[in-house]
């Protein structure tokens, strides 16, 4: 889908900074957009790996920060994950807008994060800044969770539920963001999280099964 065609629906200010970037939208970004991306809604998107998803938590970050003036949450499963994503968002947005990465010691209360805009934390350490009750935690108004299916982790999964659960409790006006390429009960994980699930097959380049013998590959049909 070309991006001029949802001009009207993405703010100026957005699409001024998309335009130069991106031409076309995959289907979960303009899905997302048709969900109510722009207008707070909570969204699970279930999409495969390289489809955009990253791109529809940049649009309500973006949107948060511009609009709502409000402080976005980043979550990940991993410290090296939550390092590579503050690459990717210091490289597009570092002079747009203020960004840190939160991921070391648990028992630090990092009042300095007051400061910015986008945090990019562990599920870990940000269970930890809410137990710590850190004042700037009511400015949220994103919180975008990357590999979402985590949630069914043995390790992780519960710290993870527990977060979810406070920031839904604590902020009230909260659009939470799930992000993920395997969940096996969408529509359920959608229900818990009160979001509006997008579902979609699309990838950038086709997926094939096969058998590798004697040096050949045999495809399925």
């Amino acid at each position: 889908m070309k991006l001029s065609k949802y001009k009207k629906k993405i703010p100026e200010r957005i699409y001024d900074i998309l335009k130069d970037r991106i031409k076309e939208l995959r289907p979960c970004q303009y899905k997302s957009i048709d969900k109510g991306l722009f207008k707070d809604k909570n969204l699970l998107v279930c999409t495969p790996t390289a489809s955009g998803k990253t791109l529809v938590a940049e649009l309500a970050i973006l949107n948060a920060v511009f609009h709502d003036h409000g402080k976005c949450i980043y979550i990940v499963p991993l410290r090296a994950l939550a390092s590579e994503k503050y690459k990717d968002f210091k490289k597009f947005y570092g002079d747009l807008i203020n960004i840190a990465i939160s991921s070391g010691d648990i028992d630090s209360k990092d009042y300095y994060l007051r400061d910015y805009d986008l945090i990019i934390a562990t599920s870990e350490k940000f269970d930890s800044l809410i137990r710590h009750k850190a004042p700037w935690i009511e400015d949220i108004k994103v919180v975008v969770i990357d590999e979402i299916h985590l949630l069914n982790a043995p390790e992780r999964g519960p710290t993870l539920e527990i977060v979810i659960t406070l920031l839904k409790d604590k902020i009230k006006k909260l659009q939470l963001l799930g992000l993920s390429a395997t969940i096996g009960n969408p529509e359920e994980l959608a229900e818990w999280l009160d979001a509006k699930l997008i579902l979609d097959k699309w990838r950038p380049v086709k997926l094939k099964k096969g058998v590798y013998f004697n040096n050949k590959i045999e495809f399925e049909e």
